[in-house]
C-alpha cells in the first residue's frame, strides 16, 4: 500500500515515520521545562507567571486528546498527525518572540497539536505496524516514541540553551525545524483508516481489537458513540482506585522536573538550563523504564499495583521536600528517580485499571479520557508557585504527601471491592452462533 502522494514507504520501516512524529510532538510538549529556566534568569516574568505558561499547556492539550480520536477518524491518521505538526512547527516559531502573550499562545497551540498526535499519531503508529505485530508491542512502541520524545525535548532544550547563542529562541526553533523534517519523513506513509471524510469510524471496528484507534467506537448513533467510552468513568471503582490516583501521574513528573530545579538553581550557576533538562529527562526516562513494571505488579483482584505506585509518589514527595529544605542538588536528583518512578507506575497501574473496566471495542477512547484525567497534573507548578507565598515549598511538599496518603487510605479501602466481571471466553463463540443462525 503506498501513501497518498510521495513514494510508498517500506514496509518492515513503515512505523518510525509515525513514531518520529509522535515523538516530535512530545518535544514539542516539553521544551518549556529548560526555557522556563531561561526567562527566569533573563527575564522580570514572575514564578506566578512561568508557572502558568507551563500550566496553559492543559487548556490546549485536553481538546485535542479529546478530539484526536474522531478527527483521526473523520479526515484521517495521516492528515489529522501532520496538519498537527505544522501547527506545532508554527507555534514553535511563536515561543521564539520575547514576550509574555507570544509564549502563551505558543504553549496554547502545542497543547492542542500535541493532543491530536498523541491520539492519531498513535493509532496511526500501532496499524502501520501491521496485523502481524501483536497489539502489546505496538502499544509499547508508541509508549517508548512518546517517552524519548518529553525527555528529548527538555534535555535539546537544556543543552542548546546552555551552551549556544540566543537561549530563548534557538531551542524553540530547532523543533520547528525538527517538525519540518518529521512531515517531509511521513510524507509518504499511506493513510490505515478503511473510510474517512464523512464523519464514519474509519477503522474502529480493526482498532477495537488492538489496533489502537484513539478514539472510535463501534456502530453509529448518539448512543453507539458516547454509551461505551463512559462505561469506565462510571465504574465505581474508577472512582474510587483509579480516580484519586490520577493527578499523581503527572503531578509526580512535574514536581521532580518543575518545581524542584528552580529551588536549587542557587548550587549549580551558569548550568541552570542545562540542569532543568537533565532533571527532566531523567525523570521522564525513568518513568518509561518503570512502566512496564506495572504491568507485572497488575492484580485483577486488588488494586496492589495502583497502591505500589502511590506509595512511590508519597515517597518522592518526602524526599523533594527535604531536597528542597537542605537545598541539596543530589537529593533533587534523588527524588526526580523516585518521582519518575511513581509516574510510570502509576499511569501503567491506571491504565490496566480502565482497560478492565472498559469493552474492549472502546479500549482507546476509555484510556485517552483517563489521560485527560491525568493531565490535571499539570497545574501542579501553577497550584504550588499561587501558594508559595503563604508556606514554604518543603512545607508544600510535605502537604502534598499528606493528601496522597489519604487518596492512598481510599483506595487501599476499595483495593479488594467493585472488582469488574471477568471476561467471558464464549461470549465470541455465542455471537458467532448467533450471527450464523440468523
Amino acid at each position: 500500500m503506498g501513501g497518498t502522494d510521495g513514494m510508498p514507504a517500506p514496509r518492515t520501516a513503515r512505523w518510525l515515520p509515525a513514531a518520529a512524529a509522535v515523538a516530535v510532538a512530545a518535544w514539542g510538549a516539553n521544551q518549556f521545562t529548560a526555557l522556563a529556566t531561561v526567562y527566569r534568569a533573563r527575564t522580570d516574568w514572575s514564578a506566578l507567571s512561568l508557572a502558568a505558561m507551563f500550566s496553559v499547556y492543559l487548556l490546549g492539550l485536553l481538546p485535542g486528546l479529546l478530539l484526536g480520536g474522531p478527527a483521526a477518524d473523520r479526515y484521517g491518521r495521516r492528515r489529522t498527525v501532520r496538519g498537527a505538526l505544522g501547527l506545532s512547527a508554527a507555534a514553535s516559531v511563536v515561543l521564539a518572540l520575547p514576550d509574555e502573550p507570544s509564549v502563551y499562545a505558543a504553549r496554547l497551540a502545542t497543547g492542542f497539536a500535541a493532543g491530536l498526535v498523541f491520539l492519531a499519531g498513535t493509532a496511526w503508529l500501532r496499524e502501520l505496524s501491521g496485523p502481524a505485530v501483536p497489539p502489546e508491542r505496538g502499544a509499547r512502541r508508541a509508549m517508548y516514541a512518546t517517552g524519548t520524545g518529553f525527555a528529548a525535548g527538555a534535555l535539546a532544550s537544556g543543552v542548546i540553551a546552555e551552551w549556544l547563542p540566543g537561549p530563548t529562541v534557538l531551542p524553540a526553533l530547532a523543533h520547528a525545524l525538527g517538525c519540518l523534517l518529521v512531515l517531509r519523513a511521513t510524507r509518504g506513509l499511506p493513510e490505515t483508516a478503511r473510510s474517512h471524510g464523512n464523519g464514519s469510524n474509519g477503522s474502529g471496528n480493526s482498532s477495537g481489537s488492538g489496533g489502537g484507534n484513539g478514539g472510535s467506537n463501534n456502530g453509529s448513533g448518539p448512543a453507539a458513540v458516547h454509551h461505551p467510552r463512559f462505561r469506565a468513568v462510571r465504574h465505581p471503582r474508577f472512582r474510587y482506585v483509579v480516580l484519586p490516583a490520577s493527578p499523581a501521574v503527572l503531578g509526580a513528573a512535574t514536581v521532580a522536573y518543575v518545581v524542584l530545579p528552580p529551588l536549587v538553581a542557587d548550587r549549580v550557576p551558569g548550568y541552570a538550563p542545562l540542569f532543568s533538562g537533565l532533571v527532566a529527562a531523567l525523570t521522564l526516562a525513568t518513568g518509561v523504564v518503570a512502566q512496564p513494571f506495572a504491568a507485572r505488579l497488575d492484580d485483577a483482584d486488588s488494586a496492589r499495583a495502583t497502591l505500589t505506585a502511590m506509595a512511590t509518589v508519597i515517597a518522592g514527595l518526602l524526599l523533594g521536600a527535604l531536597a528542597a529544605d537542605l537545598d541539596s542538588v543530589g537529593l533533587v536528583v534523588a527524588a526526580a528517580l523516585v518521582l519518575g518512578t511513581g509516574y510510570g507506575l502509576t499511569l501503567g497501574a491506571g491504565l490496566h485499571e480502565v482497560e478492565r473496566l472498559t469493552p474492549r471495542a472502546s479500549g482507546p477512547t476509555s484510556a485517552s479520557l483517563y489521560q485527560s484525567i491525568t493531565s490535571s497534573g499539570f497545574l501542579t507548578p501553577l497550584l504550588l508557585a499561587g501558594t508559595a507565598g503563604h508556606a514554604s515549598y518543603p512545607a508544600l511538599l510535605a502537604g502534598m504527601a499528606a493528601v496522597g496518603l489519604l487518596c492512598l487510605a481510599v483506595t487501599a479501602a476499595h483495593s479488594r471491592r467493585h472488582l469488574p466481571d471477568p471476561p467471558d471466553p464464549y461470549a465470541a463463540a455465542r455471537r458467532e452462533d448467533s450471527s450464523v443462525q440468523t
